[in-house]
């Protein structure tokens, strides 16, 4: 399931607001560190979950071989305690959402799967 997210809310109700929160977000995100060892947003996702297997099981094999390599080479970088050289650290217009389009429409059918299970059916009486 991605995380919670303001945004939208933000952008809706006070989009003046968001000339301010746009540099606290720019530095959290920063000070997360996930992007010093060359990982995406959604590569921090627990893999628990069945949305979340099923999800990897989508995903395109090009895309699940990058997932794959990103993974370890953060491992091998935690591991020797070093961060990646600066150009190798992954751009803010690189970190887009791959899997969260695919949790959403996996939750979406599993919704639409339980009210088709829950659905009575009833004959009409002639």
């Amino acid at each position: 399931m991605p995380a919670p997210s303001f945004t939208p809310f933000i952008r809706r109700r006070a989009p003046w607001l968001i000339k301010y929160l746009q540099p606290v977000a720019n530095w959290y995100l920063n000070l997360a560190g996930y992007r010093q060892l060359g990982l995406r947003y959604d590569d921090l996702l627990p893999e628990e979950s069945e949305e979340m297997q099923k999800a990897l099981k989508r995903l395109p094999p090009k895309e699940a071989y990058d997932r794959v390599f990103r993974l370890r080479r953060a491992f091998q970088c935690s591991l020797a305690h070093q961060l990646l050289p600066k150009e190798e650290h992954t751009k803010p217009e690189d970190d887009v959402p791959y899997l969260s389009k695919i949790i959403d429409e996996i939750e979406t059918e599993e919704k639409e799967r339980e009210d088709l299970a829950a659905m009575v059916i009833k004959k009409r009486k002639a």
